[in-house]
């Protein structure tokens, strides 16, 4: 399985796509556009777009690696002197949807190994399903961390058990997912009782998005303290449509970038391992691409924070 060159490397980094030699680096960032199939949904969807309109707006949401970034106390270079590494993109071809999974597992788990801070670009939801398995490479067990407007707890939707309603359900089921907590959930999706049954039986921690807004953060803070490392995997409708509309599924309610910012230094202090973004929906990311734009800035804080904790 080869991996394609990005049409712009996110923040301008290098490019190697040549996963089984990956030397390591503070920070790396992959792009897994696809995940498995739903019947009559479009293929590929709008979001398979995603990593390339993200890394496409590097100058809006870093103007350079010299420019004083107030979010993170500095310019990157100051954090992250050498860059990082843009591994590209894991694109769907001819072959089927088990052998690209099996793929994107593997160098999944290259990038965790090679990398202090593992950025990934989604796609739907269901990228974060490859990404899940491939924390065992971490080698200690993981507290999964989401924000998102939908608790992702489908055992299977047609059939079809890898796709963007069942990223965090596949996570319950390996033994390295030492626990879950679900972030700014509201409205209605593809959850039925069942499923919210299941995720409190499993002994997952949900918080919908009023409890933050009417509760602060301290008490989820508090929550989540001593629990690391952590993976951090965001929905775009986690947050407000009015901060990220380009979704296909806006819940009005949502968190904010202020008070996701907060999580993600909490999450870093423990160790952050890594952090995807899923759902954007270029699109319909008009006029200006500020849903692209928020995406690069969340991760940006992330992996800055991320690196500080682990290099101190």
């Amino acid at each position: 399985m080869s991996l394609s060159a990005p049409l712009r490397p996110f923040l301008d980094w290098a490019v190697n796509t040549n996963w089984e030699q990956w030397d390591e680096v503070q920070a790396s960032v992959l792009g897994i556009p696809y995940s498995e199939h739903y019947s009559g949904e479009p293929r590929p969807n709008d979001q398979a777009l995603a990593p390339e309109a993200i890394r496409g707006q590097s100058g809006q949401f870093c103007d350079g690696p010299l420019h004083w970034d107030f979010d993170i106390g500095g310019p990157l270079r100051t954090f992250l002197p050498d860059g990082g590494r843009d591994c590209g993109n894991l694109n769907l071809g001819d072959q089927s949807f088990d052998d690209y999974f099996s793929a994107a597992v593997a160098i999944l788990k290259r990038q965790f190994a090679s990398s202090k801070f593992s950025a990934i670009l989604g796609g739907d939801h269901g990228a974060t399903v490859p990404v899940v398995h491939a924390l065992e490479a971490i080698g200690r067990p993981v507290h999964l961390v989401q924000i998102d407007a939908h608790i992702d707890w489908r055992d299977e939707v047609g059939g079809i058990r890898r796709g963007y309603s069942s990223p965090v359900r596949r996570a319950s089921e390996l033994p390295w997912i030492s626990g879950i907590t679900q972030i700014g959930i509201r409205g209605t999706g593809s959850a039925r009782a069942p499923e919210v049954e299941a995720a409190r039986e499993w002994g997952a921690r949900i918080v919908p998005a009023r409890e933050i807004h009417e509760e602060g953060l301290s008490p989820i803070l508090r929550h989540l303290a001593g629990k690391g490392p952590f993976y951090l995997t965001v929905d775009a409708d986690g947050l407000d449509p009015s901060v990220m509309p380009a979704v296909l599924g806006p819940v009005p309610g949502g968190l904010r970038v202020e008070q996701v910012q907060p999580i993600i230094r909490a999450l870093a202090k423990e160790r952050l391992v890594g952090m995807d973004v899923v759902e954007v929906a270029p699109g319909v990311d008009l006029p200006n691409q500020i849903t692209s734009i928020t995406a690069g800035r969340l991760m940006v804080n992330a992996l800055v924070a991320a690196l500080q904790s682990q290099n101190n």
